[in-house]
């Protein structure tokens, strides 16, 4: 892949890679711009809603221009069955890597705070459920600007339902608890995983944990995590 050209835009590296598909960095030639495409193997989009769920992270990117959120710039398919989408192209790191080299200060992880509730406070605005906010869907740019990332579950208010009731959606660790039970969210599960994620960025820790799926999600709906502090004692100041 790297090296050819699909539509306008020259494949420069691969950044990344997953089950379902890769981000490549490429040149939009067009536009005379370096973009991040998103690509869904057709393989993998046969069968599943992967597709209607690419359109849909695609229509919810393309709704903002937020300096919290990424932006998305288009949705095209591949003569091959394949689709991407292309979106802006963000450097950095993210939010789950940093916590784990463990550089956070407490005023880096207010800053940080603050800059996901306003890009969630955006897509709210417009009636968009992430439903999939985590630290690894975050991230951090050299100047220490958040970017919320990887919209691919959200749920446009009005549109079909992609997910049937009855089954979860999200990473299990930060999944609220109505996402848990596989009931319909809604902004508030948002904020619950950012609640998750603040836990994480202050302790280094996820508040909930398990061998397995259910063990989580039994974790979520009947435990109370370990306070912060027990933690990171600094937290309390």
């Amino acid at each position: 892949m790297v090296g050819k050209s699909i539509s306008h835009y020259r494949i420069l590296e691969k950044i990344g890679e997953g089950g379902m598909g890769s981000v490549y960095k490429a040149q939009d030639t067009t536009l005379d711009r370096i973009v991040a495409l998103k690509f869904i193997r057709s393989e993998a989009i046969a069968g599943t809603k992967l597709k209607a769920r690419q359109i849909e992270e695609a229509k919810a990117g393309a709704s903002w221009n937020h300096p919290n959120l990424c932006t998305i710039y288009e949705y095209e398919e591949t003569e091959d069955g394949s689709s991407f989408i292309s979106m802006e192209f963000v450097e950095g790191k993210n939010l789950k890597s940093l916590i784990e080299s463990g550089s956070l200060s407490i005023e880096q992880v207010k800053d940080y705070a603050l800059q996901i509730a306003l890009g969630m406070q955006e897509a709210h605005g417009k009636q968009i459920v992430h439903r999939d906010i985590k630290s690894a869907n975050i991230m951090v740019t050299p100047d220490g600007r958040i970017k919320i990332m990887d919209f691919g579950l959200a749920k446009l208010a009005g549109r079909v339902q992609i997910t049937k009731t009855g089954t979860t959606v999200g990473t299990a660790a930060y999944m609220s608890p109505e996402q848990a039970r596989g009931e319909t969210v809604g902004a508030q599960s948002d904020l619950f995983s950012l609640g998750v994620v603040l836990y994480e960025m202050l302790s280094g820790k996820l508040p909930f944990q398990g061998e397995y799926e259910a063990a989580v999600a039994y974790s979520i709906l009947n435990s109370d995590p370990t306070p912060i502090i027990d933690h990171n004692p600094e937290a309390a100041s």
